[in-house]
């Protein structure tokens, strides 16, 4: 066995789907939540959905010199569909039930209550591995 085996693609553990009831106001045929499956975005995914939301911005004063800013409500959104694989964020009948055209309209009427939703953002957030305890960075940067 040489010593980049460990590396190889083959040798890489994937992180399996995970469940997760975003809402009260989806239920089973039992008067459960419904789960939705989520999965773990990869590096690239990740970085072609920051570049859609990811615009320029005009410095004041500057004339031709803007900067980056990050959309980070529609990079939420982005991401929090990219990881939802059940249900299909894409399914025509599901947006025309809820009359909208884009998984991120779709995911929001789904899930209308804004706590909820909220709270399915740090979900998503936190299974892919980003840190959200903003309480935290506050006390970091209060030291």
């Amino acid at each position: 066995m040489s010593k980049f085996s460990c590396f190889m693609k083959q040798s890489k553990i994937l992180k399996e789907n995970t469940t997760y009831a975003p809402t009260k106001s989806l239920l089973d045929e039992h008067g459960e939540p419904v789960k939705f499956t989520i999965r773990a975005l990869t590096t690239k995914e990740n970085e072609k959905i920051k570049e859609v939301c990811t615009i320029d911005v005009p410095v004041k004063g500057k004339p031709n010199v803007f900067r980056q800013r990050l959309d980070s409500n529609k990079y939420i959104s982005k991401i929090i569909c990219a990881c939802v694989i059940e249900p299909n964020l894409l399914d025509k009948d599901l947006q025309d039930s809820y009359g909208v055209y884009t998984p991120e309209e779709l995911i929001q009427e789904m899930i209308d209550d804004p706590a909820e939703y909220q709270k399915l953002a740090w979900f998503v957030q936190d299974y892919n591995g980003f840190d959200i305890d903003l309480n935290e960075k506050v006390e970091e940067a209060k030291n």
